[in-house]
């Protein structure tokens, strides 16, 4: 299950791909009212992200927070894993954090370890398919759709 940052970081992210995508700094005040995230939370998870290489910031009366990348290039894999950690359900098929089961006798013939290394690879592909420009195209999608269902009754 995604822990609270990290669901606020995938919001904010989106919300920044959208309004700030003419490159001009957003206000944290409208990303926390906007996304009912609580501002000083907010605070502390955009500057990781910004320390990430996500985001970047520009101080002052018009300051606020931008996308240093583009929507295409930020995915939910890499925000999920800076804020929880691993995606891999057993620490013996994580990417990056690796640890060996205890309990286990052999990990070439494990078939529980097979099983899970399937899962967190096409897991973790699905998440980097899923970038902010994704989850906008589904989003607008999603509207069209819920608009002509409700014009139909």
């Amino acid at each position: 299950m995604l822990s609270k940052r990290t669901k606020y970081a995938i919001n904010a992210l989106v919300y920044l791909a959208r309004e700030g995508s003419d490159g001009e700094p957003v206000q944290i005040s409208r990303v926390a009212e906007s996304e009912h995230i609580p501002r000083k939370f907010l605070e502390a998870i955009l500057l990781e992200l910004k320390h990430a290489g996500m985001l970047n910031s520009r101080k002052g009366k018009t300051g606020g927070y931008y996308l240093q990348k583009t929507p295409e290039e930020i995915n939910i894999a890499d925000v999920m894993r800076l804020f929880d950690g691993p995606i891999a359900l057993l620490p013996c098929v994580a990417y990056k954090y690796y640890e060996r089961c205890e309990e286990c006798k052999d990990e070439e013939t494990c078939g529980i370890r097979s099983v899970f290394s399937d899962v967190r690879s096409q897991t973790v592909q699905m998440l980097k398919n899923a970038t902010l420009f994704e989850i906008i195209q589904r989003s607008e999608k999603l509207k069209k759709e819920t608009k002509k269902k409700v014009s139909k009754k």
